[in-house]
């Protein structure tokens, strides 16, 4: 049984120019191991790292352009060294551009986000929990569901400038080589 993890999260914000890092709100994640759906809010985060750590493989979009930064600096170490897959940096590799979620989402399964960054934002401002979180888990449900397709037909869509469908060859097989466990949030 596969132990990869889809990840999305929220945040009060988008990276500053000089850097600085918003506050998580909310991480969104699906467990294949248990296929189970689950969220933590920015206080539950040191639950969620030891499932991280352990898993297989964490996958999401664009997760090594912004959800990974910003993860960092409430982890000990570097996501960035974690076995992991960026949809959207295999699609940008792939076609030179990149493409939104939402786009390849319709293109290739019919169904999109459920709305935009702002609408969690605003959420979160108005201390309405549970919209954020069927917000977010509706984002990894997408993010999965996408994954899963690429995963089985070795291809996924998008529809460019003329609306005509265009599809994006992938290969998401998991590594057969596993690499050393992290563990940097277990006592010594």
């Amino acid at each position: 049984m596969s132990k990869e993890v889809v990840l999305d999260i929220e945040t009060d914000g988008l990276i500053g120019a000089n850097g600085a890092m918003p506050k998580i709100t909310l991480i969104g994640v699906y467990y294949y191991e248990t296929d189970e759906y689950a969220s933590y809010l920015e206080h539950e985060l040191p639950n969620l790292w030891p499932r991280l750590e352990r898993a297989d493989r964490i996958i999401g979009y664009n997760t090594k352009g912004f959800d990974y930064p910003v993860m960092n600096s409430y982890y000990p170490g570097d996501f960035l060294t974690f076995p992991s897959l960026d949809l959207l940096e295999v699609i940008t590799a792939s076609l030179g551009f990149r493409l939104k979620l939402d786009a390849v989402a319709q293109a290739t399964l019919g169904i999109g986000k459920s709305g935009h960054g702002l609408q969690a934002l605003e959420y979160f401002r108005k201390g309405e929990l549970d919209k954020l979180r069927a917000y977010c888990l509706q984002d990894v449900k997408v993010t999965k569901e996408v994954y899963d397709y690429g995963l089985q037909h070795g291809e996924i869509f998008y529809l460019d400038r003329a609306a005509s469908k265009k599809a994006v060859k992938v290969n998401w097989k998991l590594p057969t080589s596993k690499p050393n466990p992290i563990n940097l949030t277990m006592p010594f």
